[in-house]
C-alpha cells in the first residue's frame, strides 16, 4: 500500500528521440538543444525543475545527444579565457554559463529496450530507487506564475499518489495527440482519475482533459513497469497510460492536475516551434518591440 508523502528531489527526462520532424537540422544536433532566443529548450525544461526544489536530474538519451551533456557541464577553458578578455562587457555572459553546470547534479543514461513513454523510467530505475519522482519530456513545457512541477508537489503533498499534468483540450487535434482523463473532482484544478485513454480521438474521449508532458510518479510504478516489459511482445509501443491505468485498477491514487496560471508549449514539429520561438522572441524586453515592429510591416500593418 502507498505510504505518506516523501519529499520529491529526483527527476527524468525523457530525450532518446530521433528528432526526424527536424531533419536535416537534428542530424548532428539533438532536437531538444534547438534554441528559444538564448536557451536551448531542455534548459527551460531543467530550470523550471530546479526552480521546484529537485536536486538530482536523470536525463535518459541516445548516442546522438552528447550535446546536451556538453550543455549542462562546465564551460571549456577556451570560452572561459575569451569571455575574460571581453572585460566587464561580457562578464554577465561568463556568469550565465557558469551557473548552468551548477543547476542540478545531472546522470546521464543511455536508453534501451523498445520505444515508448515508459522505457525511460526503466531505464533510470536503478537511480529512482523508493523515492517519487518528476517525469518528462525534453521538448514541451508550461510557463507559469507557479510552475508546472510545483503545483504537481502541491497536489501530491495534499493528496497522495501519482500526479499528472493536465490541460484543457482547446483544438479537435489534441484528442489525437494526448491522453485523456477521466474521475472525480477533488477541488477546483484537480479530479482523481478513473480512467486514462491514450489519444482516443474526440468521439471516444471521456472528457476534454488532456495528459500533457509533465508527471510526478510513486516509486510503486516501477514494478508494474518492470512486468510490463517482461511481457511486452514487440508490437508497438510501450505505453506509460496503460500501465498507470493498471495501477488505478489497482486502488492506487493517481490524479488529474490542471495546470494554472499559464501557457503550454509544444515544440515538437516545426510549425508550433516556430509559434514558441516567435512568442518568446515578442515577449522578451530586447527584441520584442524590433519583432513586432517587424511583423506588422511584413503582414501590412501600419
Amino acid at each position: 500500500m502507498q505510504t505518506g508523502p516523501k519529499k520529491v528531489t529526483k527527476a527524468v527526462i525523457a530525450a532518446a528521440g530521433f528528432g526526424t520532424r527536424f531533419l536535416p537540422q537534428t542530424k548532428a544536433m539533438p532536437k531538444e538543444m534547438l534554441p528559444l532566443i538564448d536557451k536551448p529548450i531542455i534548459q527551460y525544461v531543467v530550470e523550471e525543475l530546479v526552480e521546484a526544489g529537485i536536486k538530482d536530474i536523470i536525463i535518459v538519451g541516445s548516442s546522438n545527444k552528447r550535446s546536451i551533456e556538453d550543455h549542462f557541464d562546465f564551460p571549456s577553458e577556451d570560452l572561459v579565457r575569451n569571455l575574460e578578455a571581453g572585460g566587464e562587457k561580457k562578464r554577465p555572459l561568463l556568469e550565465q554559463i557558469q551557473e548552468i553546470a551548477n543547476l542540478a547534479n545531472f546522470v546521464y543514461v543511455r536508453q534501451k529496450g523498445p520505444y515508448g513513454l515508459a522505457t525511460p523510467i526503466a531505464c533510470a530505475a536503478h537511480l529512482i530507487g523508493d523515492e517519487p519522482f518528476i517525469y518528462t519530456l525534453a521538448d514541451d513545457f508550461f510557463v507559469a506564475e507557479k510552475g508546472r512541477t510545483k503545483q504537481l508537489i502541491e497536489t501530491y503533498e495534499k493528496y497522495g499518489g501519482s500526479v499528472f499534468a493536465c490541460k484543457r483540450v482547446t483544438e479537435d487535434s489534441e484528442y489525437d495527440r494526448y491522453g485523456v482523463a477521466a474521475g472525480e473532482q477533488v477541488d477546483d484544478c484537480t479530479l482523481q482519475m478513473k480512467t486514462i485513454i491514450e489519444k482516443p480521438g474526440k468521439e471516444k474521449a471521456p472528457s476534454n482533459l488532456a495528459s500533457v508532458s509533465g508527471y510526478l510518479l510513486v516509486p510503486e510504478l516501477l514494478s508494474y513497469i518492470e512486468h510490463a516489459t517482461s511481457e511486452f511482445d514487440g508490437t508497438g509501443e510501450l505505453m506509460l497510460q496503460p500501465i498507470v491505468q493498471k495501477m488505478i485498477d489497482d486502488d492506487y491514487k493517481v490524479y488529474a492536475r490542471e495546470i494554472e496560471g499559464g501557457s503550454y508549449y509544444d515544440t515538437g514539429n516545426k510549425l508550433v516551434y516556430l509559434k514558441t520561438v516567435v512568442d518568446f522572441a515578442l515577449k522578451d524586453s530586447e527584441i520584442g518591440p524590433q519583432l513586432r515592429c517587424y511583423l506588422n510591416k511584413i503582414l501590412g500593418k501600419s
